[in-house]
């Protein structure tokens, strides 16, 4: 009995380390490789828990931190992100990606936060953006949001419209798409609408090769109402990536705008809810709810859409269309 016990003993204890070593899980996987898998699903409190747990093994492991920052992202926590970055940067200061994240996180703080505080994060954000474009040139991306941020901010807070289009000025002999995109945002951004309906179609003519370019366009063109720019964000997404369910939302968002295919429409939208992650750059649940409201005031069926629209403020109390549709359906 006595040597049973002490087998046993030694296999927990084993076991334990096996688990604790950061080298490898029962299923063969990494803590970290576990923690993305989580992330994907959008299960980024499970991530948190990995990654948690993983850096307590690996400390120098920026990585770690990276993914962390992006889940506190999606979780709301917004001073755990911005700690989660800062640490990354620290480990590898040289990298383009982690000072991008950080100044994504440092957006999220001052977005959420009162004036002063706001301003103080502002500023160490655009500052994070242009480190990573000095480290690495074609990171379209961050580029992108360092031209956002140039053209959209008040000059108080480190914005400023020349040095916006100096940033674009870069693009142009790198990716015509990339440039005729980055003029058409910072057009946006001034309430140009109609420079940026030039340019955004453009940006989709040159051949866009970045899901998150070709699917903000298709963010712009559901609220301007334009269902032809909608469906081309939709050819254009599914060319790049046939797996990535956005180009379903928009299609279905384009036929309702146009009022046809009611049935394709709800399948559409139906899809995309239930393959598209719960994360920032992907239409909400929330919104998936409201055009399914809105299709089915377009066929009459009342009952149903009060549904939906109720269904869009159980997940976001704050989605005014949904507000204002309950109001003229006479159900708030």
């Amino acid at each position: 009995m006595r040597i049973r016990i002490s087998i046993i003993i030694a296999l927990i204890l084993a076991a334990a380390l096996s688990a604790g070593s950061g080298h490898a899980w029962q299923d063969g996987s990494s803590p970290l490789e576990s923690a993305r898998r989580a992330y994907e699903a959008s299960e980024y409190e499970n991530a948190v828990q990995l990654l948690q747990s993983a850096a307590t093994t690996d400390p120098r492991n920026g990585d770690i931190y990276i993914l962390l920052t992006k889940s506190y992202i999606e979780l709301a926590q917004y001073d755990a992100a911005y700690h989660s970055g800062e640490r990354a940067v620290a480990i590898a200061p040289q990298s383009s990606v982690n000072h991008h994240i950080l100044g994504k996180a440092y957006g999220e703080k001052a977005d959420h936060s009162s004036f002063f505080t706001a301003l103080s994060f502002a500023k160490k954000t655009y500052k994070e953006f242009e480190v990573a474009v000095g480290l690495d040139a074609k990171n379209y991306s961050v580029r992108q949001d360092l031209i956002e941020y140039y053209c959209r901010a008040p000059g108080i807070a480190g914005g400023d419209e020349e040095k916006g289009l100096a940033q674009i000025a870069v693009l142009q002999p790198l990716d015509a798409a990339e440039w005729h995109y980055a003029l058409g945002n910072c057009r946006r951004q001034k309430k140009d609408f109609t420079s940026a309906n030039t340019e955004f179609t453009k940006a989709l003519e040159s051949g866009a090769k970045r899901p998150e370019l070709i699917y903000d366009v298709g963010d712009y063109a559901m609220k301007q109402s334009q269902p032809e720019r909608l469906l081309a964000v939709a050819n254009a997404g599914e060319k790049v990536d046939p797996a990535d369910p956005r180009g379903l939302f928009y299609r279905g968002v384009a036929f309702v705008l146009r009022k046809e295919r009611p049935e394709q429409v709800e399948k559409l939208l139906r899809d995309y809810v239930k393959r598209a992650p719960r994360r920032s750059g992907y239409p909400r649940p929330a919104a998936v709810h409201e055009w399914l409201g809105r299709l089915f005031e377009q066929q009459g069926k009342m009952g149903e859409a009060v549904k939906e629209y109720e269904a869009a403020l159980q997940t976001d109390p704050k989605n005014k269309n949904a507000h204002e549709a309950l109001k003229r359906l006479g159900k708030r």
